[in-house]
C-alpha cells in the first residue's frame, strides 16, 4: 500500500467528502514564494533531482547537517548523488517532520514514485526522478502548469528592472499570473550592513537624489509605481520585530544622514527611521490597492560562523521571543487613524503570538468584504501539522475561519505546490473532526463555502486577481 495513500491525513468520511468534492481540485493562489522569476521566463530545465531538491532548499540542508554530514557535501560542489544519498540518510529518522511528508508527496505527484526514500532505496529513486525530469513538462512552467497555479507572487527588490516578469507576461500561452512583490528591506534596515551602498543604487535606479528619507520615501514610491504597472498586488517586509516609534522628520533625517556616512545608529534611531518608511509605505499601499504582509519575530543568522562562510538564508535563522503587540497594535492604528490602513497580512515566527494576531486583526476592521487584517498562515518553522493546526484553531475562536485567506508556499522551489495538497488535507480533516463531534453541523452548502474560500476563493479576493 502506498504512503501516500488517496486518504493520507484524512482520518475521517467527512474530512475525505470535503477534500474531494471542494478542496483537492481548486487552483493554487501562491501569493508569497521566493521561486525565481528569471527561471520562470526562461523555462529552466533541471538535469538532476538533486538541483531541484537541495539547490537551494534550507529545510532540507538543516534535516542534513543533523546527522554530522559535512558543509561541503551539503551546499558545496560535491557530486549531486552523495547530496541525494544523504537526505536519504537524514529522512528516514525524520518521524514527525513535515520535510518526511513533503518530500513523498513531491515523489508521488511529480514522479508517480510510491517507494519511500531511505538508503537500500536512494539510487533507485535518484535514477527514477532524473529519467523524469527528461520529460518535457517538467521544465518550470511546465511544473506550474501540471499543478494547476493561477497565481505566483513572487518576491523582489524595488530596484529590480522586473524584465522577466514582463518575458513571462508576453508569453500568452503560459495561462499562469505571476505578479511581482515590492520587498523594500534593504532600504528599510539601515542598521544592515550594505545600507548605504543600496540607497545610492535606489537612487540610481529611480532617478532620486537621496540626501533625506523623504527622498528615500520618494523613491521608493516611483519604484512601487513601477511595480503597480507590471501587476503588483502584494508588498512584503521581513523584519526582525514589529516597530512603532515616531519621531520629527527632522530627527529621522539626522538619523538617516548618519547612516548613509557609514555611521553607526543605535537600535532606538533605527526604530524612528524604520517606522517613518514604513508608515509611509502603508499609505501608499493603501492608496494603490496593494496587500501589505509583515514577517516578523525572526532571529536571523545566529551562527555567526556559517553566516560568514554560506551568507543569509542558509539555515541559520530562529524563533525569537520578543514581545512586540504594542508596537505591531501601534504602527496599524497610526495608518488606521490617519485613513491609510491597507488590506494587512500578520505572520511571527513565534507560534506564541497567534492570539495576540488574531486579536489584533480583529482590532481593525474595513469595507473590503472580508477581514481586513489578516492572521497569516503558519510561516516558515510552524509550517508543520501541529503548527498548521494551531494557526487554524487560534484562527476560528478568535475570528472568521471561513474568511482565512490560506495557504502559501514560501519557497524557492518548483515542487513546492504539494505544500497547498498539505494544508488543504490538514484543514479539511480538522473541520471534518469537528463535524462529526457535533461541533459543527453537517451543512453541505456552509462547508462548501468555507473550504473552496479558504482553499483559493478568498486569497483570490484579497489579491484582488478573481475579477
Amino acid at each position: 500500500m502506498s504512503f501516500i495513500s488517496d486518504d493520507f491525513l484524512l482520518k475521517n468520511g467527512t474530512a475525505k467528502r470535503l477534500y474531494r468534492s471542494y478542496a483537492e481540485n481548486q487552483p493554487i493562489i501562491d501569493y508569497h514564494c521566493h521561486i525565481s522569476p528569471r527561471e520562470i521566463a526562461e523555462d529552466k530545465r533541471f538535469s538532476d533531482i538533486s538541483e531541484i531538491w537541495l539547490g537551494g532548499d534550507h529545510y532540507k540542508w538543516r534535516l542534513i547537517r543533523m546527522i554530522g554530514v559535512p558543509e561541503s557535501q551539503i551546499t558545496g560542489n560535491c557530486d549531486p548523488k552523495t547530496k541525494f544519498r544523504h537526505l536519504a540518510e537524514a529522512l528516514p529518522l525524520a518521524a514527525g517532520n513535515p520535510m518526511y511528508h513533503w518530500t513523498h508527496l513531491e515523489l508521488k505527484r511529480y514522479f508517480g514514485c510510491d517507494l519511500i526514500l531511505k538508503p537500500s532505496t536512494a539510487d533507485e529513486i535518484y535514477d527514477l526522478c532524473n529519467e523524469v525530469l527528461k520529460r518535457p513538462e517538467m521544465s518550470a512552467k511546465g511544473i506550474i502548469r501540471r499543478s494547476n497555479v493561477k497565481m505566483i507572487g513572487t518576491t523582489d527588490d524595488p530596484a529590480d528592472s522586473l524584465e522577466w516578469h514582463e518575458k513571462i507576461a508576453s508569453d500568452k500561452d503560459f495561462g499562469t499570473l505571476v505578479l511581482p512583490s515590492f520587498r523594500p528591506d534593504k532600504a528599510v534596515n539601515i542598521d544592515k550592513a550594505g545600507f548605504a551602498d543600496y540607497i545610492k543604487k535606489l537612487g540610481e535606479v529611480s532617478g532620486v537624489n537621496i540626501s533625506t528619507a523623504e527622498d528615500v520615501m520618494k523613491a521608493l514610491s516611483l519604484r512601487l509605481e513601477h511595480f503597480c504597472a507590471h501587476g503588483c498586488r502584494a508588498a512584503d517586509h521581513g523584519l526582525d520585530f514589529a516597530v512603532f516609534s515616531p519621531a520629527p522628520t527632522s530627527e529621522v533625517n539626522a538619523i538617516f544622514a548618519r547612516a548613509v556616512c557609514g555611521e553607526s545608529v543605535s537600535s532606538s534611531e533605527a526604530d524612528k527611521y524604520k517606522t517613518a518608511i514604513l508608515l509611509h509605505l502603508g499609505g501608499e499601499y493603501a492608496k494603490k490597492g496593494v496587500v501589505m504582509q509583515l514577517h516578523f519575530n525572526c532571529l536571523r543568522n545566529v551562527n555567526s560562523r556559517m553566516f560568514g562562510l554560506l551568507g543569509p538564508d542558509t539555515g541559520f535563522d530562529c524563533i525569537r521571543s520578543r514581545s512586540c503587540g504594542e508596537e505591531l497594535a501601534g504602527f496599524l492604528n497610526e495608518l488606521d487613524r490617519n485613513g491609510c490602513l491597507p488590506k494587512t497580512v500578520l505572520y511571527s515566527l513565534n507560534p506564541s503570538d497567534n492570539e495576540l494576531l488574531d486579536t489584533i486583526a480583529g482590532s481593525f476592521p474595513g469595507e473590503v468584504g472580508m477581514q481586513k487584517v489578516q492572521h497569516g498562515a503558519a510561516w516558515w518553522f510552524n509550517d508543520t501539522k501541529s503548527g498548521m493546526e494551531a494557526q487554524l484553531k487560534s484562527f476560528a475562536n478568535l475570528a472568521l475561519l471561513g474568511g482565512f485567506i490560506g495557504m502559501l508556499t514560501d519557497s524557492r522551489s518548483f515542487l513546492s505546490y504539494t505544500r497547498h495538497e498539505y494544508f488543504r488535507r490538514i484543514f479539511c480533516n480538522l473541520l471534518g473532526e469537528w463535524v462529526e463531534a457535533g461541533e459543527y453541523p453537517d451543512d453541505e452548502e456552509s462547508l462548501k463555502a468555507i473550504v473552496e474560500g479558504v482553499c483559493c476563493k478568498n486569497a483570490a479576493k484579497f489579491f484582488g486577481i478573481d475579477k
